[in-house]
């Protein structure tokens, strides 16, 4: 399929917790790669709540001699008996500007796993922060701006969102994922104002959510609610988002 990776401008509207998610219900293996450079993992320490100590991440992937392609598949980890691999991010922010070095040979080594049946979805936690991956950010085959629809998401939002977009040196494909649509604005209303198409929208559910960012117990029918429905919806709209995508350039290409 693809390199999906998330972002957001302002505040914290769910990256980490979305690319959870969005892993657990992705229908292929699907690699999940902790590039937030705030460090902390909020993967092992939310997730997994600390039981699943670091091991070993893009440290150890900037630092392996055998080049990064060939030493990825050394660095990451299976989660629990899923489909779901995992690449661990940093242990501290201090390390974050350390791999800059690393992000144009990583996003190359993660669009060649397509070949082999993988997907990638990359947590790049919150833009304009140092250490911030990004290479993987605008190389990616989509790239997903999150953000709530009150009025100040919105702003910085939309701050971002002309950076992504502009000719020659914006994203390679950017879109937005709107968490906690009609609260207030609906997704037309926020295409329009930050000039991204939305993709789709995620139910704003903390309860849930907490399955995901604090490793909480899921409440009951959690696989039937309208959040975990909305993550599978979201995957769809994704696959279907990225489909057209390579369609269009196809036909572009026949012209």
């Amino acid at each position: 399929m693809a390199v999906i990776t998330l972002t957001s401008a302002f505040a914290s509207p769910g990256v980490t917790t979305t690319s959870i998610g969005l892993a657990i219900a992705w229908p292929r293996p699907v690699l999940l790669v902790e590039a937030d450079p705030t460090g902390a993992s909020g993967v092992l320490a939310g997730f997994f709540r600390g039981a699943w100590s670091y091991q070993t991440g893009l440290v150890e992937l900037a630092l392996a001699s055998s080049g990064v392609a060939d030493a990825l598949p050394t660095v990451v980890q299976r989660i629990g008996d899923t489909s779901v691999s995992f690449l661990a991010g940093t242990r501290s922010h201090t390390q974050a500007t350390g791999l800059r070095g690393l992000w144009d040979s990583l996003i190359t080594a993660l669009a060649e796993l397509e070949s082999s049946g993988q997907d990638v979805i990359v947590d790049a936690g919150r833009l304009g922060v140092a250490g911030s991956p990004e290479p993987l950010i605008a190389g990616a085959d989509l790239t997903l701006l999150l953000t709530r629809s009150s009025l100040a998401s919105l702003a910085g939002t939309k701050s971002w969102a002309e950076t992504a977009r502009e000719p020659g040196i914006g994203w390679r494909q950017p879109g937005a994922l709107l968490i906690g649509e009609s609260k207030p604005y609906r997704t037309s209303e926020v295409s329009k104002v930050i000039g991204l198409p939305v993709v789709a929208a995620l139910p704003d559910d903390p309860v849930a959510a907490a399955v995901y960012h604090d490793g909480a117990a899921p409440p009951a029918r959690f696989e039937t609610s309208a959040y975990a429905r909305g993550m599978l919806a979201v995957v769809e709209a994704i696959q279907a988002n990225i489909a057209h995508s390579r369609s269009q350039l196809v036909e572009d290409g026949l012209r």
